[in-house]
């Protein structure tokens, strides 16, 4: 295989997994008194973002389905000629528990997210439940980890309700299969439109581990039942402490 066909390849991943965590977080239910209470906190919408990082995206990143390349995922394609930043690195381990402190996060209940037969990503079963796209990095291995949670649900807030309260500085701890905990800390937290999905910014390739918490956020459309648009944190790894 030439490198022009590979950079398709790992091209087409990153775009399926983009449409894929769209159509997660977007399929939330009408809910009953939450909207009107003025909903899940907000963050910036699009602060500090250049134009061409949120340049009109690919049919897929609108929700497209696509199916997937089956011999490269978006994480272990990751540009290893760059060399890594000055932070640690992890070898594979699934995550088994997550805290977010300051948003009061803290939850073993971790489950596995794989794509659907439509190319979307398979969703939680219940709303304290949080998914790791598995076919991406564990946390802790080079490129950006995927975990992705429900904002609310027809009886009130869901695990990560809050996410869009996190602050820049604030750790999330993920405790991995391994007996690992990857401390991360947020660079920043983030609202973009489902319509304009920054693909590349949130699953590119990056230099050292990294972490994206995803959830719905923005305005709820009442006849859709969705959430307009995504809140992302994005993190990086800094400490490996071992239980």
């Amino acid at each position: 295989m030439n490198s022009s066909t590979q950079r398709a390849g790992r091209h087409r991943n990153i775009v399926v997994v983009a449409s894929v965590v769209l159509a997660l977080i977007g399929a939330v239910v009408v809910l009953l008194g939450i909207h009107g209470a003025g909903g899940p906190p907000q963050p910036p919408a699009n602060a500090g973002q250049s134009a061409s990082a949120l340049a009109a995206p690919t049919p897929a990143a609108a929700g497209t389905p696509m199916t997937p390349n089956p011999g490269a995922s978006p994480s272990a394609t990751a540009n290893h000629t760059r060399g890594t930043d000055l932070g640690p690195i992890l070898i594979a381990s699934s995550p088994v528990a997550i805290a977010i402190p300051s948003i009061g996060v803290r939850t073993s209940n971790l489950v596995n997210l794989g794509l659907a037969s439509d190319g979307s990503l398979q969703v939680p079963r219940d709303f304290s439940s949080v998914g790791w796209y598995t076919a991406g990095p564990s946390p802790g291995q080079l490129g950006p980890a995927i975990l992705a949670g429900h904002v609310d649900s027809h009886n009130g807030p869901a695990i990560f309700y809050r996410l869009g309260a996190l602050r820049p500085g604030a750790r999330v701890t993920v405790g991995r299969k391994d007996g690992s905990t990857a401390t991360f800390t947020v660079d920043r937290i983030q609202r973009f439109p489902k319509d304009h999905f920054p693909t590349a910014l949130v699953y590119g390739s990056t230099n050292r581990a990294e972490l994206r918490l995803i959830t719905c956020g923005g305005s709820f459309d009442q006849k859709s039942g969705h959430y307009l648009d995504n809140v992302v944190a994005f993190a990086h790894l800094v400490a490996i402490p071992f239980n």
